[in-house]
């Protein structure tokens, strides 16, 4: 296959354009400080203007732009900067989820139970299985880029396929199918406490009722849909375009000895305990909610039984159920497989988990003072208000303005891969303005969700790109960025058609998309 770059094509044009613009952007940190400073500078211009709304949220009441810049505003500044940074939505809850899905990744069990899964299955379900796989792996969120995309290669190759094929059905799993899952995730409460900040500037009563699992029903059902296909895609689109391999395409000598490190004995044996573990604390976890009398059960009163399981301390507390449902079986897993031999090890995985997470930590306090800012000054209220009334004027509402905010979004992830990165610049804005449309919060969130992970794989600018491109081109050197996203693009373009059309007819039929996450606001 021809290298990308070589081609001069119109499409390779506009891929060179892509790389280019987005590599004059500044880092996500740096680019949250400038947006702090851009909101303190504007607050202080616009409040000359002496612009005022009616809030949506309050009857009667007004806003007006807050300047940032005055007396009372350099002193917000300065005396909530800390907090500001304390108080950021998502710190505290991916921190924590970290703690025990880090333990998990870690001691091994995430590898040893991805690729016990994929040597498992029959031969013609393993493009089913690979992207299956790759999906579910977002519960570990860099497990999965490092382990499935070459381990697809290997397994195709050993079964006299396209290795390529295989790296990119694991691909389109891992990444275009990040926000779906079975289990909730990191993902889930970073990008869920961005939205209830978002909400809070417009209806904290709204957001007081909101949790984590706001999405959960959708991005379980999201698993099967994205499953079937990418299994189309890979095999009725991409493999046959890739053609035909021969081992002596590759000037790699190892590629002729591939080996596809199945379970060793004592990984077996660790997924076995692992696995038992999971049942307990399953069943542990149940019980503090599930019967009458449950410490962590919601009051009788409030409504049926499940009512008393959605509304209940049980689902605030998820972030730390979460941490514990993931942090026990990688223990016992360590223990049994001696990759965890005592407290010390324990320790330094967690800190070497905690020391992965320090760019997140950083970008978290330039984050958390422009979201803080934003909301201070009243921009969200009023550009959600102005909005509103601009798009009743040229008649834009209902699924076209869904829609349209999703090709946004879509196009926006091209410049920035930080999933959590684009959601904090863009609820502040969308989630006000889509709820006096009647868009639920919840289902914003969604919709930022499958149009931010179905371009994953097509924007270079996404963390672990390079890496994919390094492991194609042990099996073909010439390829590069242009290569690789032709090769990806019919499962960006799929997914995103595909998955937005259940988002309506989900929406259209009324269905929860989780725990007490109405569609309509």
């Amino acid at each position: 296959m021809e290298s990308g770059r070589k081609k001069n094509g119109l499409f390779q044009k506009f891929l060179d354009f892509v790389e280019w613009l987005g590599n004059k952007l500044p880092h996500p940190i740096t680019l949250f400080a400038l947006l702090a400073g851009i909101t303190l500078i504007a607050s202080a211009v616009f409040s000359m203007f002496e612009i005022e709304v009616e809030h949506p949220g309050e009857d009667g009441g007004t806003v007006t732009v807050n300047n940032l810049l005055n007396s009372e505003g350099i002193n917000y500044i300065f005396l909530n900067m800390t907090d500001n940074f304390i108080n950021f939505a998502p710190l505290g809850v991916v921190l924590v989820t970290m703690l025990g899905i880090g333990i998990a990744e870690r001691s091994g069990l995430i590898s040893a139970a991805l690729r016990g899964f994929i040597l498992s299955i029959p031969k013609n379900l393993i493009t089913a299985g690979l992207v299956f796989a790759g999906i579910m792996s977002s519960i570990a969120t860099d497990a999965g880029y490092v382990v499935l995309p070459p381990l697809g290669a290997v397994i195709y190759l050993a079964l006299g396929r396209h290795p390529l094929a295989g790296l990119a059905a694991a691909f389109a799993g891992v990444s275009a199918g990040f926000s779906a899952n079975l289990l909730l995730s990191g993902t889930d409460a970073m990008l869920a406490g961005l939205t209830i900040d978002a909400v809070n500037m417009i209806d904290p009563a709204y957001a007081e009722g909101m949790n984590i699992a706001m999405n959960w029903f959708f991005i379980a059902a999201s698993v099967f849909l994205l499953t079937f296909v990418g299994w189309f895609v890979s095999d009725k689109i991409v493999e046959p375009r890739l053609g035909s391999f021969s081992a002596g395409d590759s000037d790699d000598p190892t590629v002729n000895d591939e080996d596809m490190n199945g379970l060793q004995p004592i990984e077996k044996k660790g997924l076995i305990a692992a696995g038992i573990s999971i049942v307990v604390s399953v069943i542990l976890a149940a019980l503090l909610v599930a019967l009458p009398n449950s410490p962590m059960r919601g009051a009788d009163e409030i409504g049926s039984y499940l009512d008393t399981i959605i509304q209940s301390p049980f689902m605030d507390a998820l972030v730390p159920i979460i941490t514990i449902l993931f942090f026990i079986p990688g223990l016992v897993y360590g223990l049994v497989t001696k990759s965890i031999k005592n407290d010390k090890d324990v320790a330094n995985q967690l800190t070497e988990t905690m020391a992965t997470m320090g760019m997140f930590i950083v970008l978290a306090f330039t984050a958390g003072q422009f979201v803080a800012f934003f909301a201070e000054s009243n921009f969200g209220v009023i550009i959600g208000v102005y909005g509103a009334e601009i798009l009743e004027a040229v008649n834009i509402s209902g699924i076209p303005l869904l829609i349209g905010f999703m090709l946004v979004v879509a196009f926006v992830n091209l410049f920035i891969g930080s999933a959590s990165a684009k959601w904090a610049m863009m609820a502040p804005v969308f989630v006000p303005l889509l709820m006096q449309f009647g868009f639920s919060p919840e289902l914003t969130t969604m919709a930022y969700r499958v149009a931010d992970s179905s371009t994953n794989i097509i924007t270079p600018l996404m963390t672990y790109f390079a890496i994919i491109i390094a492991f194609a081109q042990r099996y073909d050197k010439n390829i590069g960025i242009g290569t690789l996203i032709s090769v990806m693009l019919p499962y960006s373009i799929f997914f995103f058609i595909f998955w937005s059309l259940m988002l309506i007819v989900w929406m259209w039929i009324g269905i929860p998309l989780g725990p007490n996450a109405p569609v309509h606001y």
